[in-house]
């Protein structure tokens, strides 16, 4: 073929590419909003690594350990995420301190997974005045899937308020004329978990014969638990964190009293509850499960797991595998993912929020099977699947609906 024939075809075919290619190029046009270079997407977080929820700061521990494997694997998009997460000891005028460090100085483009009900209610009117996306927060109220007034803020776990209901519909199961003592966090966490119980109930709310309530800082809750033995209670309801549902857990069974024990399912920790109540005083002890727990043996040949003990013994080789919290980080760290991959090259923070509500059949590995997220702009309830457990006095089994 002559030279000028060659030249020709070549030119001819990098013009036709270059049409092809023109439009798409366009579409795909970066846009950046606060804390969004083409290196980097800025994170923020507050969490308790102190005060009296610091257990849960192993949460912040995970999540800053995967944000760091998607850094070496490239990252998101070409992007690193820069992942600021700061201590706010469980405290909410801390927690709105550190959130407009965050905002205004730091400039993150998103907060992301906020430990507790206070705290992320003490920041939310905050984060949605400034339009800063207030991302699968670690609190279950319903006051966090309400897109009508709060549509920068969504949730992740099953709403407190299911949680409360699908006990009450247990309890009644099993026993039609129960006698419920509650403990329960006097904030918006135990409040909404006592108003679900009541709802799950419905005609039979008046089996509640006490409820006790007690503040995060309160040293123990020893009185509180004797006063519901002493009302006759044959079902405890423990709408508490950690610390104060190992106290209870340990004091019942110095008791010598055997109630039917419902658990907070935000408590059901092997390494943060448990074990420091006492894994043979915690046998029959009930909760509901939306997680897989790396605790139980049923998962630890799980498919969907392996890639969650890789990156645990390569990221954190000196973590319990069992904990939940770790599993937990894991979880919650790719549903932010997730959403920064389908937000592409754009990158502005009404778009992080839009693929937010946009999640579409996304299976979450950390999730029980069957469970898949579907938000949308109407619907920011994220996960919505959970069944009932038992522990056995050394692992947690599925039983009931």
């Amino acid at each position: 073929m002559p030279e000028f024939s060659r030249r020709t075809i070549t030119l001819a075919s990098l013009a036709t590419l270059a049409t092809t290619l023109a439009p798409k190029s366009a579409r795909a046009e970066k846009k950046y909003g606060p804390g969004v270079t083409d290196t980097e997407i800025k994170v923020g977080q507050t969490i308790a690594y102190s005060g009296p929820a610091s257990a849960y700061g192993q949460l912040g521990q995970a999540e800053a350990a995967y944000f760091k494997a998607i850094n070496d694997r490239g990252g998101i998009n070409g992007r690193k995420i820069n992942f600021i997460s700061l201590d706010d000891g469980y405290s909410p005028p801390k927690a709105v301190e550190q959130t407009r460090r965050l905002v205004e100085q730091d400039e993150v483009a998103v907060m992301f997974g906020m430990l507790g009900t206070p705290l992320n209610l003490a920041t939310r009117s905050y984060l949605n005045s400034h339009k800063v996306p207030q991302l699968f927060v670690a609190a279950g109220s319903e006051q966090f899937a309400n897109p009508e007034k709060f549509p920068w803020t969504i949730g992740f776990q099953p709403t407190l308020r299911s949680e409360g209901t699908f006990f009450g519909k247990q309890i009644l199961a099993v026993n039609q004329n129960p006698k419920i003592g509650v403990i329960y966090q006097y904030d918006d966490f135990g409040k909404e978990m006592l108003s679900g119980l009541t709802d799950g109930l419905g005609a039979k709310a008046s089996a509640i014969i006490a409820t006790e309530s007690f503040t995060p800082t309160d040293p123990t809750i020893d009185s509180q638990i004797v006063k519901l033995k002493s009302a006759g209670a044959d079902t405890v309801m423990l709408f508490a964190y950690a610390k104060q549902a190992a106290q209870a857990i340990r004091k019942i069974y110095e008791l010598s009293w055997q109630p039917d024990t419902y658990l907070h399912s935000g408590s059901a920790s092997m390494s943060a509850t448990l074990i420091p109540a006492g894994l043979e005083r915690c046998a029959g002890i009930k909760t509901v499960r939306y997680m897989k727990d790396p605790s139980d043996p049923r998962w630890q040949n799980d498919p969907e797991l392996k890639p969650f003990y890789e990156w645990l013994k390569e990221y954190m080789p000196n973590a319990n595998a069992s904990d939940t919290f770790f599993l937990s980080g894991w979880t919650f760290s790719q549903m932010l993912v997730q959403v920064l991959r389908q937000c592409g090259d754009d990158l502005t923070r009404e778009n992080i929020m839009r693929q937010a509500a946009n999640l579409k059949d996304f299976r979450n590995p950390g999730l029980l099977a069957g469970s898949l997220i579907n938000t949308s702009p109407t619907d920011y309830r994220v996960v919505k699947f959970m069944t009932l457990e038992r522990f056995n006095g050394k692992n947690w089994e599925s039983f009931g609906s």
